[in-house]
């Protein structure tokens, strides 16, 4: 079986260096807010290209705590509506949802599965406060375009970096280009944890303290409690296998754009939709390539049957959730498309050719 991912192959690679980083950490007998947290904090902001990281429990929090803090700065209140893209996997949604915000949800651009930016105008009212541009399955969402308008309506923007860390537009990374920044680094992402991990990534220096006050209990010094907080702080271990981990990234975000070229020069299959890019783009990072067939499910079941397991990233849209019932009448056909059709192949930077050659010839043999 060809693995869609297989996290005990990719993490044995650093197997010694993570066991090291482990029992510095055991022996140190500090597990929280200590040294580790610190150096990764550090390192992340000098890599992404920002003032202040901010390290969370997870992808989620880091988002909900974004909002969270521009309520508490005063910048938004409960009510005010945030843009979002409607194909986006739900916890982008759940953030908004959370802290009293209304979601308004945008159709995306079909052939690049990210938020249409052409549309984005029209929705935004007078209680728009930010857009959530999310960089979905590691393609950079981003244009002049979205400057503008944040210019002309005197919006934020809150980027989902969940699944883009490392991604680059015109020497900017993801998790630089909007006003704040959340990251992911559930085991399965480009940069993954042993375990749950987030950060929040932002130049902005009140909202940086914002978050960390509130993602502790709401407090800036034990005991002192300025807003009603929250715990949601990422541990020493988690940290220390991140601080190994980002070394590496830029190398297997490489390995990625590589496997992405050699899927899109030998998959011929017309039925196969593909994602659209230049094949010689550096921008992307590819965290899922993901393709799209009529007879997706049929496909599924043919590979799996061949021996490659696959994914669908998603198989239902938030707006049709039973979470969401107040959204399940709305009608967005592209993004209702886009669910059926999706198909999400093996990628990780420990795939090699002769699993590539598999996968490309059952495929071509569809």
């Amino acid at each position: 079986m060809i693995n869609f991912l297989d996290l005990k192959k990719i993490n044995q690679q650093y197997a010694e260096e993570l066991k090291q980083a482990a029992t510095e950490v055991i022996d140190s007998g500090w597990y929280l807010l200590g040294e580790k947290v610190k150096q990764f904090e550090y390192s992340l902001a000098k890599y992404v290209g920002v003032k202040h990281a901010i390290s969370v429990g997870n992808g989620l929090d880091a988002l909900n705590l974004i909002l969270k803090a521009y309520i508490e700065i005063g910048i938004m209140q409960e009510g005010d509506e945030i843009i979002v893209p409607a194909n986006t996997y739900i916890a982008s949604i759940l953030a908004i949802t959370d802290n009293n915000l209304n979601p308004i949800l945008v159709e995306p651009n079909v052939n690049t599965f990210n938020i249409d930016i052409t549309k984005i105008e029209k929705s935004i009212t007078k209680k728009t406060k930010a857009i959530m541009l999310v960089h979905l399955y590691g393609m950079v969402c981003w244009s002049t375009e979205i400057n503008q308008l944040a210019k002309k309506y005197n919006l934020k923007i809150i980027e989902d970096n969940a699944q883009a860390i490392g991604a680059i537009w015109e020497g900017k990374r993801t998790g630089s280009l909007g006003d704040a920044a959340g990251n992911s680094f559930y085991p399965g992402k480009n940069l993954g944890a042993l375990g749950d991990a987030g950060a929040v990534t932002t130049n902005d220096d009140n909202l940086s303290e914002t978050i960390r006050a509130i993602a502790n209990y709401g407090s800036e010094k034990k005991y002192y409690n300025i807003y009603p907080g929250i715990n949601s702080r990422m541990d020493e271990l988690q940290a220390a296998f991140l601080s190994i981990k980002l070394k590496y990234l830029d190398k297997e975000n490489q390995i990625r754009r590589e496997i992405t070229k050699y899927y899109i020069e030998n998959i011929n299959n017309t039925h196969i939709l593909l994602p659209k890019h230049p094949l010689n783009d550096e921008e992307h990072v590819w965290h899922l390539f993901v393709i799209r067939h009529l007879k997706r499910d049929d496909l599924k079941k043919y590979l799996e049957k061949n021996g490659v397991q696959t994914m669908i990233h998603y198989p239902i849209p938030p707006h049709k959730q039973k979470a969401y019932k107040k959204y399940n009448d709305l009608i967005l056909p592209i993004t209702e498309l886009i669910h059926k059709e999706v198909l999400s192949l093996p990628m990780s930077p420990i795939l090699d050719k002769k699993e590539q050659d598999v996968i490309i010839f059952l495929l071509n043999s569809y």
